[in-house]
């Protein structure tokens, strides 16, 4: 399983960005889909998370301006982001909960993409 991560660059505050990461490989499922971000110097956390049935979950510092959505057809999740601010720079990792089929039974894997660099000029 590869999940694929793409869109970033470079954007004046204000501005808008759509972040899109695509699964590939055997795939049984996807259950939730989500983002991460990790400025330079800290840990890796939660922006956004989507569940396969549409259920979205938001850092405080994000809602209102960011939107999860994903297209379970395409396996593909996105990350509209609107009013952007010099503080949401950073690394941005897809991570997707993937089932696949095993030998015998259904295995979980926490997959991550390779992330793609967010960079908010003041």
């Amino acid at each position: 399983v590869q999940l694929q991560a793409s869109g970033g660059g470079l954007v004046q505050a204000g501005g808008s960005l759509r972040l899109s990461c695509a699964a590939s490989g055997s795939i049984f499922r996807i259950d939730d889909m989500g983002w991460y971000r990790q400025a330079p110097g800290k840990q890796r956390e939660l922006v956004a998370v989507i569940s396969s049935g549409g259920i979205t979950n938001y850092a405080d510092r994000v809602k209102g301006r960011f939107t999860i959505s994903r297209d379970s057809r395409r396996n593909t999740v996105y990350l509209q982001m609107n009013g952007l601010k010099p503080e949401d720079t950073g690394v941005y990792y897809c991570n997707a909960e993937v089932i696949v089929a095993g030998p015998v039974t259904l295995i979980a894997k926490d997959s991550w993409g390779q992330g793609t660099l967010v960079t908010v000029s003041s």
